[in-house]
């Protein structure tokens, strides 16, 4: 092995066949209000949406849905999840689907409590988040990036022409995976 460093992945990552078995339990340590966040529907179609919500309907949550996450997610679908975790007050945002909607979730969780543009802030400036986080938890339907068990989040603003990813530290890591 060459060089020294150290290694930290606080995100818990629950694998094999009855890994969505784990949710519930997973679940406890937030309060009632969940964001779920996911893309365009093929979760519908292979019925985890219906095994999420039933889970999260037993756990007594409060669902609030945010679905139509696109690849490259974009500022204004980020301004659009800020507006809704902020107004419902969320306590968990679940992302499930692939590594676009996890990144997703972190930019949400990072810039719901945001007092100015976020946009500007972490992907302009790079800044520290010094503000609230809401915590992530991902449902995986596809792996490639690492998302679901890292701090980083890429977005695409059009209006500037510019897809930018921001590394967060390890409190914007999801809680579990």
């Amino acid at each position: 092995m060459l060089g020294n460093f150290m290694y930290c992945n606080p995100t818990r990552i629950y694998f094999g066949e009855d890994a969505l078995d784990n949710l519930g339990t997973e679940l406890e340590k937030y309060g009632n209000k969940i964001m779920l966040t996911y893309g365009g529907g093929s979760i519908k179609k292979s019925g985890l949406y219906d095994q999420v919500t039933e889970i999260l309907k037993s756990c007594g949550k409060e669902i609030l849905e945010l679905p139509g996450v696109m690849p490259n997610p974009t500022t204004e679908k980020l301004y659009e999840g800020c507006r809704i975790a902020r107004e419902n007050d969320v306590d968990l945002i679940l992302a499930v689907g692939g590594g676009s909607v996890c990144d997703y979730a972190k930019a949400v969780s990072v810039s719901a409590w945001c007092e100015e543009d976020p946009w500007d802030k972490y992907y302009l400036r790079m800044e520290d988040v010094d503000n609230r986080i809401i915590p992530v938890g991902c449902v995986l339907t596809m792996v490639g990036t690492g998302s679901e068990m890292n701090g980083g989040s890429v977005i695409t603003n059009h209006e500037s022409k510019l897809k930018i990813g921001h590394v967060f530290g390890d409190n914007v890591f999801p809680k579990f995976s």
